[in-house]
């Protein structure tokens, strides 16, 4: 079976990236002075060598310190407070009614403005590699990386593979395919042309992402708006404020 045009293009990309084709940069070392020429890479997203994760090695394992991180996002997230509060985009019920003022909503503010803030979330039971490893079969992963080729030698190409049936200890083993027959299962994997490989749904699904959350906003202001109505009474008696706020949102749903 002939190859498809996507396929012809991402075979294309893969054989033009990493060389001088596709231009690239100097890399020098601030120490020794060592010269490194890196070649850029294709960015396709079928290639082996387009990575989503930059090396541990020679780089810090984060972007920003926590505290860094936590305190501009406090600062960030308070100011953005202040300005919908000073554009009228905030409303108050019940005890808070008196943050409607600005002195008042101010002072409310103070003290979070030197409170510690939390911007790391709880770790997962797998641990972060876990997690990384679970997302990047679903987002990132191409078919096969380049840890796993294991020899060439011009007719047959040696790769590592994993048997998910075989017990912990012996999973890991080696397959050899002459070149044709390798080529080809690369190119089972090649996605066609406007599949996306990750997709929103729910309320930020793209195909009505925004009347969907219009609609949200327009529900959520009746909720408020119902709140402090009288209990809806029912056939086995009343229900609580709760409940009724729930049948008014089912009700203006449906």
């Amino acid at each position: 079976m002939p190859a498809s045009l996507g396929q012809l293009k991402v075979m294309s990309a893969i054989e033009r990236g990493q060389t001088a084709t596709l231009g690239g940069h100097v890399e020098r070392c601030e120490e020794c002075a060592h010269l490194r020429i890196s070649y850029n890479s294709c960015r396709n997203r079928h290639c082996p060598n387009v990575r989503p994760l930059l090396p541990r090695s020679g780089w810090p394992s984060f972007f920003l310190s926590v505290e860094v991180l936590s305190r501009l996002f406090r600062r960030l997230f308070l100011a953005k407070l202040v300005a919908a509060h000073d554009a009228g985009r905030l409303q108050f019920f019940g005890d808070h009614v008196h943050l409607a003022d600005r002195q008042a909503f101010t002072a409310y503010l103070k003290p979070w403005r030197r409170a510690e803030w939390v911007v790391y979330s709880k770790r997962p039971f797998g641990g972060p590699p876990a997690v990384l490893a679970y997302l990047s079969r679903y987002t990132h992963r191409t078919a096969i990386a380049n840890s796993r080729l294991v020899a060439f030698d011009g007719e047959r190409v040696t790769f590592k593979w994993k048997d998910y049936r075989a017990k912990a200890d012996n999973r890991y083993k080696l397959m050899t395919l002459v070149v044709h027959e390798f080529i080809r299962r690369f190119l089972i994997h090649v996605l066609p042309d406007g599949f996306h490989r990750i997709r929103h749904y729910g309320l930020f699904a793209n195909g009505g992402r925004a009347e969907n959350v219009a609609r949200t906003r327009r529900l959520l202001k009746t909720c408020w708006r119902h709140r402090n109505r009288p209990v809806m009474p029912t056939a086995s008696g009343t229900v609580s404020p709760r409940q009724s706020r729930i049948l008014v949102l089912a009700a203006a749903v449906g």
